[in-house]
């Protein structure tokens, strides 16, 4: 696999930029003694990130699989470690994805975080470096560095800013879920590592470079053993079926912020892509009917269990479970336009659950819950609230004309190819999305207003207002527009799925 350097490509190191330049804001607001323009600072540097992020995709040189903006720094040589840093049309569209949730997530919290707002401002943009550093990272340890170091900010932003009385069990739940797949993950990464150094050739050295390790050969007792610890680690992180109870309690008791951040980036699907499909493609296609399978179950559970939620978050929880079971179906399928679609879903999901969420919280700095019983006739009241929050159900539905349906139709399509049975129910899932999706809605924003405290509800506020603005033209534009994502990611998908073994390729009629 090749790469291009980024002082070939951009000129500068674009990606430890963006690793960085969160950390120098945080260290500007510690210092920062005027409170007013805490949140004008954080923005403003959120927004350069962005611009950055928007730059980089920007120079991105699509029709090839090459690893781009590549930097390479000596780390630890003794046991093969780097400082590695490149993305390809895998791991792109993830950076803007971030980038612009950390704006809406800032932009969504102007007026209604009043308690320790530099400190919550730090800890977000302490998030924001690690996750880029997540989706950028190409030595294995520094990727698992960068994973374990996501925990930090998050527990602390769902214990200290979580708005239900279970947020401190939540955030240990979440840690404690976390650590046990890290055990494996770094298990699996180990032994990646101790076969390229038996490995004829390697002179007897550790590595753990992707771009190295995707060019031995893993014995398959091997691969079965490494794809079942790395499957397990994202397995939890996604959540994918059955490991999935502690995105409720986090999304629930979590504050929005940090439940936009989870339900919006989906690492451990990531995890798969990035790790465990082109280092084990033989034990992945092996084991692809397992994934397949808990995919389908996910997908109805996700939404059976959606449907009867009371609770605005709840539900969106168990749509999340739904979609990454779609998602890992779609990598299931070992077919281009599954895989594609899986990737290009788990993005959309990103914009999507963000709109959903946005307008969860919304309601409950304004109203004080968002159980849907204590709603209703809310778009009377706030027609600007209403109008977004429609927008987003519809993507939520996968309307056509949405970012939402592109990366579905995919799916279902490349599931067709490998498993008219099993795509079949998956189908089911836009029978029943749009049965939760619109009953919510309709409960809470149509009606008769019984509440006084729906009564007396404003409708967005500038900051919000904004926030809600850019979300819906990024569902509409990328819903009628879906060539630039789809034609970024192409070639690399392409290659992906190239490496599973051949019967897998001609039995999903793939690429």
């Amino acid at each position: 696999m090749n790469e291009i350097a980024a002082a070939d490509q951009i000129g500068f190191p674009i990606l430890s930029t963006m690793v960085v330049l969160p950390l120098v804001v945080m260290v500007v607001l510690a210092f920062l003694r005027d409170q007013r323009a805490l949140r004008p600072v954080a923005l403003a540097g959120a927004l350069v990130e962005l611009a950055l992020s928007l730059a980089l995709v920007a120079r991105f040189r699509t029709g090839g699989a090459d690893f781009q903006f590549a930097e390479q720094l000596p780390w630890i040589d003794v046991i093969g470690l780097s400082y590695h840093l490149a993305v390809d049309g895998v791991s792109v569209l993830f950076l803007p994805l971030t980038a612009l949730l950390v704006v809406l997530v800032m932009l969504t919290s102007w007026s209604s975080v009043r308690y320790q707002p530099k400190a919550y401002l730090m800890t977000i943009l302490g998030f924001e470096t690690v996750a880029i550093g997540v989706f950028a990272a190409v030595d294995l340890i520094l990727f698992f560095v960068f994973w374990e170091l996501l925990l930090i900010p998050t527990y602390i932003l769902i214990k200290v800013w979580g708005t239900g009385a279970g947020r401190s069990r939540a955030a240990l739940k979440y840690v404690l879920y976390m650590l046990m797949g890290s055990a494996g993950l770094l298990l699996g990464f180990i032994l990646l590592g101790v076969n390229h150094r038996d490995a004829a050739g390697s002179g007897g050295e550790l590595s753990f470079d992707l771009l190295v390790l995707m060019d031995d050969t893993v014995p398959p007792g091997t691969q079965t053993t490494v794809f079942f610890l790395l499957a397990f680690a994202f397995a939890l992180k996604a959540p994918m079926f059955p490991f999935h109870s502690w995105m409720p309690a986090a999304l629930l008791d979590g504050p929005i912020g940090m439940a936009v951040f989870l339900a919006g980036l989906k690492m451990g699907v990531y995890g798969f892509l990035r790790f465990v499909m082109p280092l084990v493609p033989d034990a992945f296609a092996t084991w692809s009917w397992l994934i397949a399978v808990l995919g389908v179950v996910a997908i109805l559970f996700g939404a059976l269990v959606a449907l009867a939620e009371p609770d605005i978050r709840r539900l969106q929880a168990f749509a999340s479970v739904s979609h990454v079971g779609l998602a890992m179906l779609g990598l299931a399928s070992l077919d281009v336009q599954g895989v594609q679609g899986a990737l290009f879903l788990v993005v959309s999901l990103g914009v999507t659950s963000t709109g959903m969420l946005l307008a969860a919280g919304f309601i409950h700095h304004r109203v004080g819950s968002t159980d849907i019983a204590a709603l209703g006739g809310l778009a009377q009241r706030a027609p600007a609230l209403a109008t977004f929050s429609l927008v987003a159900c519809l993507s939520a539905i996968a309307l056509p004309g949405t970012i939402g349906f592109p990366g579905e139709f995919l799916v279902l399509l490349g599931a067709f190819r490998a498993d008219a049975w099993l795509a079949g129910f998956a189908l089911l899932t836009v029978i029943l999305s749009a049965s939760y999706v619109l009953v919510f809605y309709e409960r809470a924003f149509h009606g008769p207003v019984t509440s006084p405290v729906v009564d007396a509800v404003k409708d967005l506020r500038p900051p919000e207002a904004i926030a809600a603005l850019v979300t819906g033209l990024v569902i509409c534009a990328f819903g009628f527009f879906p060539g630039a994502l789809l034609e970024t990611s192409q070639e690399s998908v392409r290659v992906l799925v190239e490496r599973l073994d051949p019967p897998a390729d001609e039995r999903a009629g793939g690429g």
